[in-house]
């Protein structure tokens, strides 16, 4: 399933939201019918929060099945809400914090910014039970706005180059391939939300695109 939506007239849903196949995390101050259609097209509960006063989950927050990794902002009520929702949690006191910008993470992996501290590293990798990796998508750092990637698939930056998709073919276990979103935007995770049960793209992504991320997620 997908969805075409802004939030409250923002094409970048990414920065916003931050999904697995079970629950999405949801900045505060969207419409019922929005959430509704958010989990019905995701097949998820929804759960709503904000960081630091902040509603750009999707930047201070990353997960997989296993855990959650969020920002040292994040205060004690909203720490309850993702220990209470099942996960392992980590808190990154860290000047890279924004980790949802910063790491990108599926059930076989991850990949993260270059310069996380080593011990911090290991702090991640308890939590969301996997290897992490560091490098670089198009030679971005930021290699949770470069790409999006589930349990079947990724798509990522198109000047991500060759040596750069196969090492995310080797960390991710899934087929790699390059695209866009809301009408040419290549930072994927900016503008796309997405599980093995569907996605939800901001108002401008064309139907190419659409086809693309359908592909590149294994979502026909």
């Amino acid at each position: 399933m997908f969805l075409q939506q802004d939030f409250h007239e923002n094409p970048n849903v990414g920065v916003f939201c931050r999904a697995n196949d079970h629950l999405a995390f949801l900045r505060k101050g969207l419409s019922k019918k929005i959430k509704v259609k958010l989990a019905e097209t995701l097949d998820v509960k929804i759960f709503e929060l904000t960081i630091a006063d902040a509603n750009i989950i999707g930047s201070l927050l990353v997960c997989n099945s296993k855990g959650v990794v969020a920002t040292d902002l994040i205060d004690e009520s909203n720490k309850k809400l993702i220990t209470d929702c099942g996960f392992n949690l980590c808190v990154i006191d860290d000047i890279y914090n924004a980790v949802g910008n910063d790491i990108l993470v599926n059930d076989s992996g991850g990949l993260i910014h270059p310069d996380f501290d080593d011990g911090i590293v290991q702090q991640m990798e308890e939590v969301l039970d996997v290897s992490l990796s560091k490098g670089t998508i198009g030679g971005l750092k930021t290699v949770g706005m470069a790409a999006v990637v589930t349990n079947n698939g990724l798509l990522c930056h198109p000047k991500a180059r060759e040596e750069e998709k196969k090492v995310l073919e080797s960390v991710f276990q899934v087929p790699v391939m390059i695209g866009t979103v809301n009408h040419g935007v290549p930072l994927i995770g900016s503008g796309l939300i997405a599980n093995t049960k569907g996605f939800v793209v901001g108002s401008l992504t064309t139907g190419i695109e659409m086809g693309r991320i359908e592909e590149a997620l294994k979502l026909y």
